[in-house]
C-alpha cells in the first residue's frame, strides 16, 4: 500500500505528490469517514499556518469533508497547538492543521488530531492511506441535505489566549521584563506579541508580517540569531523565535546564550520538582536526547525515557508513564498539563513565569548541565532509501560501534518531513564526533546523491 505519512503528517512541496490538492480532497473524504459521529451532526476544524497555498489544501479538504457530511469549521491561521486545543474544547470529532512546520513557504503539510487533540496514532494514518487508495471508498459519500456545511469561527484566537494565558499564576504579571518575539512569519504573528503584552511585559516583535511566500525565510527557530542580535541591542531579558506553526521554541538568554530543548527541559524538570508539581519521576525525550540530560536527571532522581523522533511519540509515552514533561532537542516542549502537542508560546509563558518568580535573569541558569558533544549533519539527497539498501554504511557502524564501544553514539535516519537524511554524532571529544559525523555523511553522499 502506498505510504503518504511521515513522522509528523502529510507533508511535500505544494501542487508536487503528494501535497496535491486530489489527495488533499481524498485526505477530508477520509477523516470525514473515520471520524464521523452518528449520534450527532459531525464537526472538525480546520487551521493553518500562513502559506500562500494553505488556501489551496483548505479549500480542498473542505470540500471532502462536506461530501462526507461533516460540517467544518474554518479557524484561519492559528498556531498547531491551537488546533489541538481548540478541538477538545469546541467537542469537535477531529481537528487538522494545514502547515509544514518549519519548512520553506512553498512546502506544506497536513497534520490530523483525534477529539482529544492528540495526533494521530500509525494504525489510524495506515486506515486513512487505506481509505485513500481503496477503489470501493469513491461510492461513500453524503447526499441530498446531508452534505455538511461550512462556518468561520471568528473568537478562536481569544479562545487559545485565554487557555495560553491560564498557565500564568493569577496573582503575577510580567512588568519589567523585556521579550523580544520571532513569529517566523507564521502562525503566531499576531497573538504571539499580543498575549506578551496583555500580561505586562515590554514586547519587541520580529518577523510578524507574514505575505504567504516570507514564512520561516532566514528568521523563526531554525535562525535564533535573528532574535540573539536583540537581544543583545535593546538589552532584553528574553528573547524567544518560534517556528511557522508555533509548536516549537528557540530561546535566547539575556546574555545571548543559546538555549534548545534539552536545555529547557533541564531547567523545567528542576521546577517542577521543587514545585512538587511532577506526576511521576520520568521525562521524556527521543533518540536525539543529549546523553548529558539524562545523566543529570538521574543525579536529581529522575528517569529519562527515549522514544522515536518526532513529538507525538513523545506525547504516547508520555500518556502511558503519566509523565508530565517532554520534548525534544528541536525545541518542542510538552506539558501534559496543559496541552497534547509541542506548544512554543505556552512554553515561553512558563519560562517567564520562572524568571519573574525566581526574580533572576535566564543567564543565571546556564548552562543548566554539561552536555556530550554533539555533531548533527543533514544531508539532502534524491531518494530517501531504507538504511538496509546502504550496506557500505551499515558495515561501517558496525565496524565503528566494534572500534569505539560506549565512547560514541551514532544515530541515523531520513527525515520524515524533507528529503534529507539526518546523521548524528555524540562523543566524549567534539573532534572525535565531528570526525566520525562527517565520515558517515560522506558514506551517504556517495550513496544517494
Amino acid at each position: 500500500m502506498k505510504r503518504l505519512f511521515g513522522t509528523d503528517g502529510i507533508r511535500g512541496e505544494a501542487n508536487l505528490y503528494p501535497m496535491i490538492p486530489e489527495i488533499a480532497l481524498q485526505v477530508g473524504r477520509a477523516v470525514g469517514y473515520l471520524f464521523k459521529n452518528h449520534h450527532h451532526q459531525s464537526k472538525i476544524i480546520i487551521g493553518k499556518d500562513t502559506r500562500l497555498s494553505g488556501y489551496l489544501f483548505e479549500s480542498a479538504l473542505t470540500a471532502g469533508l462536506c461530501s462526507m457530511g461533516v460540517n467544518v469549521y474554518l479557524i484561519g491561521p492559528i498556531p498547531t497547538p491551537g488546533i489541538a486545543f481548540l478541538t477538545k474544547d469546541m467537542r469537535a470529532d477531529a481537528g487538522i492543521v494545514i502547515s509544514a512546520s518549519h519548512n520553506p513557504y512553498y512546502d506544506n503539510g497536513i497534520k490530523i488530531f483525534d477529539n482529544n487533540g492528540f495526533k494521530l496514532p500509525d494504525e489510524l494514518e495506515r486506515k486513512i492511506e487505506k481509505f485513500i487508495f481503496s477503489e470501493n471508498f469513491s461510492e461513500e459519500r453524503a447526499l441530498k441535505e446531508k452534505v455538511g456545511r461550512v462556518f468561520r469561527i471568528k473568537d478562536a484566537l481569544g479562545r487559545y489566549a485565554v487557555h495560553l494565558k491560564s498557565v500564568v499564576p493569577p496573582y503575577l504579571n510580567f512588568e519589567g521584563l523585556k521579550i523580544g518575539i520571532d513569529c517566523a512569519n507564521g502562525a503566531c504573528y499576531h497573538i504571539g506579541p499580543l498575549i506578551m503584552e496583555e500580561l505586562g511585559a515590554k514586547v519587541y516583535p520580529l518577523y510578524c508580517e507574514p505575505n504567504g511566500l516570507n514564512i520561516n525565510e532566514n528568521c523563526g527557530a531554525l535562525y535564533p540569531n535573528e532574535v540573539k542580535k536583540l537581544v543583545l541591542e535593546k538589552n532584553l531579558h528574553l528573547g524567544i523565535a518560534l517556528d511557522g506553526d508555533g509548536d516549537r521554541i528557540a530561546v535566547i538568554d539575556d546574555k545571548g546564550n543559546f538555549w534548545d530543548g534539552d536545555d529547557l527541559i533541564a531547567l523545567f524538570a528542576l521546577y517542577l520538582k521543587e514545585k512538587g508539581l511532577l506526576t511521576s519521576p520520568y521525562i521524556v525525550g527521543t533518540v536525539m536526547t543529549n546523553q548529558g540530560l539524562e545523566k543529570f536527571l538521574e543525579k536529581e532522581g529522575l528517569k529519562l525515557i527515549r522514544t522515536p523522533v518526532g513529538d507525538r511519540y513523545v506525547v504516547m509515552s508520555m500518556r502511558e508513564n503519566k509523565a508530565l514533561l517532554g520534548g525534544e532537542t528541536s525545541g518542542h516542549i510538552i506539558f501534559f498539563d496543559k496541552a497534547t502537542t509541542g506548544d512554543g508560546l505556552l512554553c515561553a509563558l512558563r519560562l517567564a513565569t520562572i524568571l519573574i518568580e525566581k526574580g533572576k535573569n535566564l543567564s543565571e541558569f546556564h548552562p543548566p548541565f554539561e552536555k556530550f558533544p554533539q555533531v548533527l549533519i543533514n544531508i539532502q539527497v534524491k531518494e530517501k532509501k531504507p538504511l538496509e539498501e546502504i550496506p557500505e554504511l551499515l558495515n561501517r557502524v558496525e565496524d565503528l560501534g566494534k572500534k569505539l564501544g560506549k565512547t560514541v553514539r551514532i544515530l541515523i535516519r531520513p527525515s520524515g518531513t524533507e528529503p534529507k537524511y539526518r546523521v548524528m554524532v555524540e562523543a566524549l571529544s567534539e573532534d572525535l564526533a565531528k570526525e566520525v559525523a562527517e565520515e558517515l555523511a560522506e558514506i551517504i553522499r556517495r550513496n544517494l546523491l
